[in-house]
């Protein structure tokens, strides 16, 4: 296609959308929950095809050379689908944000203020590698009321074209405007910049990808962006952590499902008990195929390929952690705050006071004390599917759900109040 052509598809895309939002808007529960039910059911009963599709894109993926680690995350099954299904079915069962009373107050003058949750409008998707992310987007948008717009990678193309016609289908069933969820069916480099700049459509904009997409898409974008930055998160075994929990920790947050963005990245051990506990941690992560790289002190006490200044920021998303040796929980902060994505962090002990000052002191979204980095998660935090986890701190920070693709409105009531006096 030429660019002209990618342009005025895009924007007769935006043009419906911008109608759709207006229709979603004043949807009652109801109706969107009944929308969404015919939603999962049109999934199930697209299921064959859409796994061919995957089937075809998974092939593609190996033949480009994809890792195992990004082939899982695009891997679609029975069991995965029916797990979007059923993630579908969930959202609908969710309490609908739209309409809530965030405040409401009387003035002197007898005006009465109220401050309600409304939707957001016409939100634009753009994410890579995961085609569960095509769902998720479309229902979390539709229960909270906005229209949405998606661009998924060139890898998952044909899961993604899949997925969204058996939503659309299936949701069609049921009175789901035209236009309320709409993918673009080409992954020209050149839509993404043209999705940046169509703010009279996109009120938001959320890229979730490498950090190559997101500073492409920050560095256009003609509307608000929340970013879904890298993922290097970090477990800090304190002095006073009981050493057994903090090896089923650290394995679990790390090897459970590695190639996911809470997946455990660094690992940072206090040097009171990295004598005792590195052998230790070390042999659980190597028994699961976890490959070591530490700083000096590290390589001293264990088998280790020595770190380089490139580990401490590098999102592996691989069977492969960096450890490092700090000499306090001073140090541990100091290190997370200078070397993290502000995703999301844990401190092991049985402390309450260092717990404390970890959880006060670290600068990320999410902060834990003595769980697993696994629970990072909108579905873990009761959101139900989530449409990602943000990076930012406005408007939304850390897992975002519902009430996070929402915003409010002031309505203001009176009996005839005027501001001039003459």
């Amino acid at each position: 296609m030429t660019s002209e052509e990618i342009q005025e598809e895009i924007y007769e895309m935006g043009r419906k959308a911008r109608a759709a939002a207006l229709a979603l808007a004043v949807l009652s529960e109801g109706k969107k929950n009944e929308i969404l039910r015919a939603m999962a059911a049109g999934v199930r009963e697209a299921a064959p095809a859409i796994l061919e599709a995957n089937a075809e894109d998974l092939a593609a993926g190996a033949g480009r050379g994809l890792t195992s680690a990004m082939l899982d995350r695009l891997r679609l099954d029975q069991g995965r689908l029916e797990a979007v299904a059923a993630g579908v079915e969930k959202v609908a069962g969710l309490p609908d944000p739209v309409g809530e009373t965030l405040g409401e107050w009387d003035r002197p003058n007898g005006i009465r203020i109220q401050q309600i949750r409304v939707p957001i409008g016409v939100i634009g998707i753009i994410y890579e590698s995961r085609p569960n992310v095509t769902s998720d987007a479309a229902v979390l948008c539709l229960k909270s009321g906005n229209a949405t717009i998606l661009r998924g990678g060139s890898e998952a193309i044909h899961s993604n074209r899949a997925l969204a016609a058996a939503l659309q289908a299936g949701g069609e069933m049921a009175g789901l405007p035209e236009g309320a969820v709409q993918l673009i069916p080409f992954t020209d480099r050149e839509s993404v910049a043209v999705m940046a700049g169509m703010d009279q459509y996109l009120d938001l904009i959320i890229p979730r990808g490498g950090k190559g997409l997101i500073e492409t898409v920050v560095s256009l974008a003609r509307m608000p962006v929340i970013k879904h930055y890298d993922g290097i998160c970090h477990a800090y075994v304190h002095s006073a952590a009981d050493l057994e929990m903090a090896v089923r920790i650290v394995v679990d947050s790390k090897t459970q499902k590695p190639s996911v963005c809470n997946a455990l990245e660094t690992l940072l051990v206090d040097e009171a008990v990295a004598e005792e506990f590195l052998p230790k941690v070390a042999s659980a992560l190597r028994e699961k195929g976890v490959e070591l790289r530490g700083d000096e002190k590290t390589c001293a006490l264990i088998e280790a390929r020595e770190a380089s200044e490139n580990d401490w920021t590098t999102e592996y998303l691989d069977l492969i952690i960096a450890i490092k040796v700090v000499p306090s929980l001073r140090a541990a902060i100091d290190h997370i705050n200078a070397y993290s994505s502000q995703h999301t962090e844990v401190i092991i002990t049985r402390d309450e006071a260092a717990a404390h000052e970890f959880l006060s002191g670290v600068d990320s979204a999410c902060v834990f004390h003595n769980v697993s980095t696994r629970f990072s998660d909108g579905e873990e935090f009761g959101f139900g599917a989530e449409i990602g986890i943000s990076t930012d701190k406005l408007h939304a920070r850390g897992p975002m759900g519902l009430r996070e693709l929402t915003s409010y409105q002031y309505r203001v009531r009176g009996e005839g109040q005027l501001k001039g006096r003459g």
